[in-house]
This record gives C-alpha cells, sequence and structure tokens, in this order.
C-alpha cells in the first residue's frame, strides 16, 4: 500500500477516559470474583473477605488503568488497520450517492434558467 493517507490519532484525553471507563467494567468484575472466590474457599468473615475483595480490585484499578493507557497510546501511533473503517465508510458513501439523482436541487425547483 503506497498510499499516504493522513490518520487523525485519538487524544491522550480520550484514550484516558476509555481506559477510566473500561476500568470500572472490569474492576467491578474482578471484585466479584475474588469476592465469590475467597467466600467460597476459606473460612474468613464477610468483613475480612470483602477488605481482600476491596484491595484486590483497587490494585487492579490502578495497574491496568495505566497499562491499558499506555497500550491505547501505543496503538494510536500504529495506522496498521486503520485504512479500513476509511474505505468503508467512503464505499458506503459511494453506494448511497449511486442510487440518487445528481441534479441541483435549484434546477429542480425551476428557480435557475439554462
Amino acid at each position: 500500500m503506497g498510499n499516504k493517507t493522513k490518520y487523525k490519532k485519538d487524544s491522550p484525553t480520550r484514550s484516558i477516559l476509555k481506559a477510566i471507563s473500561w476500568r470500572f467494567i472490569a474492576s467491578g468484575a474482578t471484585f466479584i470474583i475474588s469476592f465469590v472466590v475467597f467466600r467460597h474457599s476459606t473460612d474468613k468473615t464477610d468483613t475480612q473477605v470483602l477488605q481482600y475483595a476491596t484491595a484486590i480490585a483497587s490494585v487492579d484499578v490502578v495497574v491496568k488503568l495505566i497499562l491499558y493507557y499506555l497500550h491505547e497510546r501505543m496503538w494510536t501511533n500504529i495506522a496498521w488497520g486503520k485504512y479500513w473503517t476509511q474505505l468503508a465508510w467512503r464505499r458506503k458513501y459511494r453506494s448511497m450517492h449511486k442510487a440518487t439523482d445528481v441534479t441541483q436541487p435549484e434546477k429542480e425547483q425551476g428557480e435557475i434558467k439554462p
């Protein structure tokens, strides 16, 4: 592909917001899994299990938030695979406009005389 198309990158702010929103979902799942595993595999009290699950989820949030952000920033600099979206939209746009008449609206309304 010799095409030198310029691609827009995600901003760092977008990357961090994506990372944070995903961490809420993923760390919530980690908390629930940790709680269930500790509750069923140990003889700890509910309070102790809650403390352990919270500690695991807290570390999980911080570490994986940083890793996801760095991963996202690395991938925003890689052009591979980004051309697909651009080509797909171009094809869709062309196919949508092939079916329509290309006459000018003014001529249809009779406002412009030849």
